[in-house]
Parts: structure tokens; sequence; C-alpha cells
């Protein structure tokens, strides 16, 4: 039986905290802006990380995505270098960069639903 509470996800978690750090205070690149890390994915035998990021203040294209995650995965390196020296583990996984967009969609699930209760208050 598998625990609730593996050694991948701790090491995700550390992963991201970490991330979020380095993001937001060593990497001044303008292509990627106000990006914050809402989850990591770590495969079992730690070799590769699935990084979940998002953009406070969102994107206005895909275009802006795109550019946003080739921002990311160039300056990867730099990032794996980072860990490296922050985590002691023997390898780091290597880091590929995903758009989250849970943020978005939870934005836009809030609009239809204040859309759709607006009726209701101007009955009462």
């Amino acid at each position: 039986m598998a625990r609730e509470y593996s050694r991948t996800n701790r090491f995700g978690e550390v992963v991201m905290r970490e991330l979020a750090l380095m993001l937001q205070r060593e990497i001044s690149d303008p292509r990627i802006g106000m990006v914050t890390v809402s989850h990591v994915d770590v495969t079992a035998d730690l070799k590769y990380a699935k990084v979940y990021v998002t953009r406070f203040n969102g994107f206005e294209s895909e275009q802006d995505v795109q550019e946003c995650l080739q921002g990311l995965n160039s300056a990867s390196g730099y990032l794996r270098r980072g860990l490296a020296g922050r985590v002691k583990l023997r390898s780091i996984p290597e880091l590929q960069f995903v758009y989250d967009k849970s943020l978005e969609n939870g934005f836009r699930m809030d609009e239809l639903i204040a859309k759709a209760n607006k009726p209701r208050q101007e009955d009462d």
C-alpha cells in the first residue's frame, strides 16, 4: 500500500517553494513577468519535474503564454543549478514548464456565478 505522503510529493513541494523564490528574486527576463509556481509533479525516479506556472496579471493572448514558457525553458538550466545548490539531492530533475489555466478558469467561473446571481439581486 502506497504512503499517503510520499517522497515525490515532499520533494515536489520543496522544488515548488525554491523555484517560486528563485523566479521572484533572481530571474529578470521580461518575457516571464510576474510568474508563480502553482504545482510541481515529480516522477517517481526524480528525473523529471513538470512545473505548473501561472501569471498574476494574466495573458492577453496565446502568444504571450508561449513567450513566457520559452523564457522559462531558456532559464531552466540556471534554475536547475540554483536548485542543486539549495536542495541536497544526488541528481536534480529536468524541469518542464507548463501553463496552468486553473486560475483563469476560476475567475471565469466567478464571473459566470456573479452574472447568474445578478437578476436575483435586482429583484430584491
